[in-house]
């Protein structure tokens, strides 16, 4: 009988290496980029493609230039190119999306050590990069789907529908409005809370960035990777559960007047839950600090939404959060077995 090596811990098992993650995301990512091309047209696959190979190809300069092996095989790459098109408006220059993807990558990513070391999701960096250099763009490119309106409403074509909530918000919390102003401000938000508007934003049917408007789309993709076990429930339950508890409460006139489910279903909050608030590299490791990580994504896009200057604030709240991982990490972990206090 052959005596046992046993070697030191974990003594873990799994088939599951980097590229075989990288590549699962991107198959679940495949539902809502078809989603996006279909809504907003041929246009949304050129943007897709060209931040997808701009951050190829900027990732295996950089690695050829500072002598590194060139890793672009593994998908990390491939997939910050496709969640920065998601983020992306379908009106956008093709010029827009090769500078974010190499941003991301060159400055986001690259010199921090590469894969595993970056402190930042690189995507939304890329992301807030271009926001800040181009908030035009960023802020106005936007396209309505080829079957529906921009705000999937009928009342108003022009905004999208986190927007007409923000221009309705500071209308209702404005003591100076005056009574028509009041009346069309209630009409709007009746609209975006009614069952048509909602069954839009459920599906797709209104205006938004490329990969976030279709909910259905998102939850597919997501579901696939919880069944194969790439993410934790723990990040985007407690993301999506402190925005829908916070909007209840905060984000009507008065105390739980708030529709949650508005908010839960618009903008970002889906897509950026699953996809990119549980990358592996700029989350926590320990599953207090996945549910921590969580709300206080929660509560920063919920502030933002209601009180800041943007109408959305998924892409800042991960980001913000991605700084606290550190931190989070080192007081969250759990005791080893017979630890007393902390060392």
């Amino acid at each position: 009988m052959s005596p046992l090596a046993v070697g030191p811990s974990p003594h873990i098992r799994q088939d599951l290496n980097i590229r075989g993650v990288m590549y699962a995301v991107v198959i679940a990512l495949i539902p809502a980029a078809i989603g996006g091309v279909y809504f907003f047209g041929i246009r949304a696959l050129f943007i897709m493609i060209l931040a997808s190979v701009a951050a190829i190809a900027t990732e295996a300069i950089c690695q050829k230039a500072t002598r590194r092996a060139i890793t672009i095989s593994d998908g990390s790459a491939l997939i910050t190119g496709i969640l920065l098109a998601f983020n992306l408006p379908p009106g956008v220059p093709y010029w827009l999306p090769i500078v974010g993807a190499v941003f991301a990558i060159a400055i986001a990513k690259i010199p921090f050590g590469g894969l595993g070391y970056n402190p930042l999701n690189p995507a939304l960096a890329g992301r807030a990069f271009l926001l800040a250099s181009w908030p035009v763009y960023m802020t106005a490119a936007w396209t309505a789907p080829s079957r529906g309106t921009l705000s999937g409403m009928n009342a108003i074509t022009t905004a999208t529908p986190l927007g007409v909530f923000k221009v309705a918000r500071q209308i209702l919390i404005n003591p100076g409005a005056g009574a028509d102003e009041m009346s069309r401000a209630n009409s709007y938000l009746a609209e975006l809370y009614s069952s048509a508007s909602l069954k839009n934003l459920f599906f797709g049917n209104v205006g938004g960035c490329i990969g976030e408007t279709s909910v259905i789309l998102l939850l597919i993709g997501a579901a696939y990777l919880l069944i194969r076990g790439i993410i934790c429930w723990r990040i985007p339950v407690s993301y999506i559960g402190t925005v829908a508890l916070l909007t209840w409460m905060l984000g009507g006139k008065g105390l739980f007047h708030g529709y949650p489910l508005f908010h839960v279903l618009s903008g970002g909050l889906v897509l950026g839950a699953f996809f990119m608030a549980t990358d592996m590299v700029t989350s926590p490791v320990t599953p207090k600090g996945k549910i921590v990580f969580g709300i206080g994504c929660g509560i920063l896009t919920t502030v933002i939404r209601l009180y800041g200057g943007y109408p959305e604030g998924v892409s800042y709240s991960i980001l913000i959060m991605n700084i606290t991982v550190p931190l989070i990490d080192r007081y969250t972990r759990p005791r080893k077995l017979g630890e007393v206090g902390s060392s």
